[in-house]
């Protein structure tokens, strides 16, 4: 994925409302960075993710009946760079809200996330998009293992900074060389706002389960009718 630093006037207007306390420069890329805006409160922002939900859906076989219920979110937050990034994550509708909310939550607190991409980008394959610590969210899969679609596959789970937050099951991490290091910057322990913020609204975490650990792992069960 090819980042690049967009200028727009119509969405300098949108952060100069939103993020007014940020002091950096906008700069447009495509221009060598000469198209820059000399105003206190312009941001300088980094595109992760631009696609539209068609192309975010393409290249894997989804039901229609899954397929009606995405829709594309698009969520802001800061990389390790400590820059604000611009990324996208393909969701179940019903829980299109919760996903704003607590990324807005995650961009106040700067709580940094590597990047937020569809894994559309790696080809739909879960192990390359953990690889590159990107989060997301809908892949049409089955529990590694089992026969059993994951939560992922109606677009009701999330997986935030994989590398740093792994699954562990008898002592092996996924992805393959991951470690789990609660001092580490995008880690997500017990204690941390991410948690509170997604167990306010219904979601669970894996970190929470018994018989192994799913640290990056958010899922929401929906009410019976939804």
């Amino acid at each position: 994925m090819i980042r690049l630093i967009l200028f727009f006037t119509s969405l300098c207007f949108f952060f100069m409302n939103t993020f007014a306390q940020h002091n950096s420069q906008l700069i447009n890329h495509s221009s060598g960075g000469n198209n820059t805006m000399d105003n206190s409160s312009s941001i300088e922002l980094i595109l992760d993710s631009g696609f539209t939900l068609d192309e975010a859906l393409i290249g894997q076989k989804i039901p229609a009946s899954v397929k009606t219920n995405l829709t594309l979110v698009n969520v802001f937050y800061y990389g390790f760079d400590e820059k604000l990034h611009h990324g996208q994550l393909v969701v179940h509708k019903e829980v299109a809200m919760d996903v704003k909310e607590i990324f807005e939550i995650i961009r106040q607190i700067q709580f940094p996330i590597e990047k937020v991409i569809p894994i559309c980008e790696y080809k739909w394959s879960d192990d390359e998009s953990m690889k590159d610590n990107n989060s997301s969210s809908f892949n049409y899969r089955f529990i590694s293992g089992s026969k059993i679609l994951s939560k992922h596959a109606n677009g009701l789970a999330i997986d935030i900074n994989p590398k740093l937050n792994p699954y562990v099951k008898n002592g092996t991490t996924s992805p393959t060389g991951s470690v789990y290091n609660t001092n580490a910057k995008g880690t997500i322990t017990s204690d941390s706002r991410i948690v509170e913020e997604f167990k306010k609204r219904g979601w669970t975490w894996g970190g929470d389960w018994k018989s192994l650990k799913d640290y990056q792992h958010f899922q929401k069960i929906l009410s019976a009718g939804k």
